[in-house]
């Protein structure tokens, strides 16, 4: 399965770091990871979110990290999802 993650990018030192851990869970378990922070650094907003549709589009599931309520880019991958009927969970935190 096609697996795209989606989660905070913005203001979060550490994203590269929690993105790269749930993609080696997900590959782990066989799937194919489509991972927004193995982009490279330079592009504008624009060009990302532009990269990261067409990366959604494509995937079979979109998984949503914890935080990505506080992404206002998430958020609108989260509502494409809901309008377009994308199968999406949300990943739950270790600690709760």
């Amino acid at each position: 399965m096609k697996i795209y993650i989606a989660g905070k990018i913005a203001g979060d030192k550490q994203y590269r770091a929690k993105f790269r851990e749930a993609a080696k869970t997900l590959e782990a378990a066989g799937h194919v990871v489509l991972n927004p922070a193995s982009l490279p650094d330079g592009l504008e907003q624009a060009d990302y979110m532009r990269i990261c549709m067409a990366m959604l589009d494509t995937a079979d599931l979109a998984v949503f990290l914890p935080d990505y309520q506080e992404s206002k880019g998430a958020m609108v991958e989260w509502g494409y999802c809901q309008r377009i009927g994308k199968d999406c969970t949300i990943l739950m935190r270790k600690d709760g």
